[in-house]
């Protein structure tokens, strides 16, 4: 397949990047794997690049016990190894904005102490009460914690004018089911209002996942396209080389279904399917999510087994190193079905899809780490190089690359050089780092960046979380009655039985 690459046409670049007003910043979790790999450098980076007011703290929560200064150096030490600062004056005054305070989540005067930090540090950086509450704690918390946030009136500064000001990010899973998922709407929604919750998912943050509302919506040569009539089938993979590593007690009681397939990849599907909005405002984008997602085919119990297969990766070769099966892992118990790798056949049922097949998987200790959306078009209605032997010609195909790097390519069919008719397949390839000369920035810069300014269009609203648990509720509850799962040698592409969702005449999946 040869390559042509996209040239960047600068001279009409819009570019609009807003910094963010003062905020005060508590994370609960604070001494956690998420905040030092995570926030603390997105935060930094921020910083680093004037996206953040001079006005702003960090008050760090957690049961660890922790100084101020003990807390300042292993923030430090964190950033010295995520990332290069080259203004080391910089990062100590970034460092200097940060405090902590230790207690037990259900200790009402754990929460008193972070009140009462709350205001000194609003009065000592001029914040005026504009606050940002970060769950970055295990999910059986976010209950008692959001309700003891609540009881003790931190999200109401004694500040006038100040409550739009108060928002609170919850990370995934939202819920294990849909009953879950409900009743931590309603300890939310107690609380906040739902324009001051955002939950955030941060593949939404990646580059590539926001350009397609971009590149569907700003340009008028591909959504004339971007419908049953011209699209054959789409392909939205997740694949990851890496095991349960540590958190194999969550990864357990969760499985890939509900840990990656109910948010990331049912996200990625309605930003891909969803009707134009009317505007680009937050409320608008999430009104046609939500649209979307309800009118995924609900399955029958009957059916799951032609649309959704399960499967648990068995001990292998990844990178040319022997690892161990899923049972064999750490804290992994020796009879669990839980499933490492999904893949679902889903059917939307509008006018715009109407019988075109979604085909979706994720897995653990697969061939490699790739996440890609992939539109395969149909195919020419008829051949005019039937003579030539060439009936058969390969689809177009549209790929959005999320990771490893990001990128967009487009393969078409064109003619060699040469006095013969000789076709070739090229792709046209848009690799964002390169085309754009930057880093690419992580996700979650975005996202902090849009919450402190109040911008909720990449955060997901609860009735898609609850259209997302719909059409899961019956896998769920078969799976629960199904004692087998198929498996999968670690380091392969995936189970055999992926395959049986397509149908005999199909092309398959995209190449791990």
């Amino acid at each position: 397949m040869k390559k042509i690459e996209a040239t960047l046409q600068t001279q009409e670049m819009l570019c609009i990047e807003t910094a963010a007003g003062p905020t005060g910043f508590t994370v609960f979790g604070a001494s956690g794997d998420l905040a030092y790999r995570k926030l603390y450098p997105s935060l930094y980076e921020l910083y680093r690049r004037g996206l953040m007011s001079d006005h702003f703290y960090v008050l760090g929560c957690g049961r660890t016990q922790y100084s101020d200064e003990a807390f300042r150096d292993r923030v430090e030490q964190a950033l010295r190894q995520e990332i290069e600062p080259s203004d080391q004056q910089k990062l100590r005054e970034f460092v200097g904005r940060f405090s902590y305070v230790s207690g037990d989540y259900e200790d009402e005067a754990f929460y008193q102490n972070i009140s009462e930090n709350l205001l000194a540090l609003d009065e000592r950086f001029h914040v005026s009460g504009s606050r940002v509450f970060y769950l970055s704690v295990p999910p059986f918390l976010y209950e008692p914690v959001v309700e003891k946030i609540g009881q003790m009136k931190l999200q109401c500064p004694a500040i006038s004018g100040c409550l739009q000001q108060v928002r609170l990010v919850v990370e995934k899973p939202f819920g294990r089911d849909l009953a879950s998922a409900r009743r931590l709407d309603d300890v939310l929604h107690r609380y906040f209002d739902e324009s001051q919750i955002y939950r955030i998912d941060h593949y939404l943050g990646k580059e590539t996942v926001q350009n397609l509302l971009i590149f569907r919506f700003a340009n008028s040569i591909f959504e004339p396209l971007w419908n049953r009539n011209y699209i054959d089938h789409v392909q939205i993979t997740v694949a990851e080389q890496v095991g349960v590593e540590h958190r194999a007690g969550y990864y357990d009681k969760s499985g890939a279904l509900r840990d990656m397939f109910q948010n990331h990849l049912l996200q990625m599907l309605s930003l891909v399917a969803m009707e134009a909005p009317v505007s680009f405002a937050a409320d608008r984008i999430r009104d046609e999510k939500a649209k979307l997602l309800r009118s995924v085919r609900q399955l029958s119990a009957a059916d799951l087994d032609k649309y959704f297969i399960r499967a648990q990766y068995t001990p292998g070769v990844v990178r040319d190193k022997p690892v161990p099966g899923y049972l064999e892992e750490a804290n992994v118990p020796a009879d669990s079905i839980t499933e490492t790798f999904v893949a679902a056949k889903l059917f939307i049922d509008n006018w715009r899809w109407k019988d075109v097949p979604f085909y979706l998987r994720t897995g653990k200790r697969l061939k490699r780490k790739l996440t890609e959306i992939v539109i395969t078009f149909k195919d020419v209605p008829h051949s005019m190089f039937q003579m030539e032997g060439m009936d058969d010609l390969p689809a177009n195909v549209l790929r959005f690359q999320i990771q490893p790097q990001e990128g967009m390519y487009l393969s078409l069919q064109a003619k060699r050089p040469g006095s013969k008719i000789c076709m070739s397949t090229l792709e046209m390839d848009v690799d964002y780092q390169e085309v754009f000369g930057v880093k690419m920035p992580e996700a979650y810069q975005r996202l902090l960046l849009d919450c402190m300014l109040g911008d909720q269009t990449l955060f997901t609203r609860h009735d898609s979380i609850l259209a997302s648990w719909e059409i899961l509720m019956p896998v769920l509850e078969s799976w629960n009655q199904e004692k087998k799962i198929a498996s999968y040698p670690a380091g392969s592409g995936g189970p055999e039985s992926q395959d049986t969702l397509w149908p005999d005449s199909a092309c398959g999946w995209s190449q791990l």
